[in-house]
């Protein structure tokens, strides 16, 4: 078996160069709740101008 004071000793060195862990953070610190989006926020958003810089077509372009 092994010696406890060996583990202590390995304990101690641990300890001596890491120090101690950091406290745990609690879930309600890792947890942003937002609010949701507006269900037609897509509809509204939409901006037929642009529609240029998004939709690249040269059969649409030449009118075919």
């Amino acid at each position: 078996m092994s010696d406890p004071s060996v583990h202590n000793d390995a304990v101690d060195a641990r300890t001596a160069r890491f120090g101690a862990l950091p406290d745990r953070v609690a879930f309600e610190d890792m947890v942003a709740e937002q609010p949701a989006l507006p269900a037609n926020q897509a509809v509204e958003a939409f901006d037929s101008d642009s529609m240029g810089r998004r939709f690249s077509c040269l059969a649409a372009d030449l009118g075919l």
